[in-house]
């Protein structure tokens, strides 16, 4: 009987979890005027749009330069450049793409690695609205120094309000669900030990 209780609070607590998560996504969009930053990174996936709306954070002087993270290998930056609809002038100058990452796992490295370089702490976070959370909280554990700055693009394909109703968007607000909570255990679970000392940043980065 006692492990049938747990077992239902156990679900109602993760059934919960996921209205709660849902509904925050459904809440999500992106500041009419995002503080300025230092640095800006996009995470690449599903939607070109991530590179499009970072590009456009770069020209309006909301960073000063932008990594696109988890660039496919085959892509050429004449590829990306067309995608981000990018001037070439600013492109050639403050693009970097980043071709190590392979997930989100590898963005939060890959995007630690690219701040730390410049002496970047304050980031704003370009990625689509139910990956952002996940995100931002990978980021986090890999660069705890750092101020990071969401920036939701909406998914088209994803009808937060009404994600049960379609088994694509329910698959996918489910897993991204089910991510989240277990980087958030994992976060939660490396807290308890002791910190590596915060690394600084290279000799004669810029500020």
């Amino acid at each position: 009987m006692k492990s049938l209780v747990l077992l239902l609070i156990l679900v109602f607590t993760w059934v919960s979890g996921l209205l709660a998560f849902a509904a925050r996504i459904e809440r999500s969009t992106p500041p009419d005027e995002p503080r300025r930053a230092q640095g800006i990174v996009a995470l690449t996936g599903r939607s070109d749009a991530r590179i499009a709306e970072a590009m456009q954070l770069l020209e309006d002087r909301k960073g000063r330069r932008l990594l696109i993270s988890g660039v496919n290998r085959q892509a050429t930056r004449e590829d990306i450049r067309s995608v981000a609809r990018a001037p070439s002038g600013l492109f050639d100058c403050c693009v970097d793409l980043g071709f190590s990452a392979a997930d989100t796992v590898g963005n939060a490295r890959e995007t630690a690695a690219w701040a730390r370089r410049y002496g970047f702490r304050r980031l704003i976070v370009v990625t689509s609205d139910y990956h952002l959370p996940r995100s931002l909280l990978e980021l986090k554990g890999a660069m705890p120094e750092a101020e990071l700055q969401g920036y939701p693009i909406r998914t088209q394909e994803l009808d937060s309000g009404d994600w049960w109703r379609t088994p694509a968007s329910s698959r996918r607000m489910i897993l991204e669900y089910t991510k989240y909570v277990a980087t958030l255990l994992r976060e939660a679970f490396l807290s308890l030990g002791p910190r590596d000392p915060e690394p600084q940043p290279a000799a004669g980065a810029s500020r």
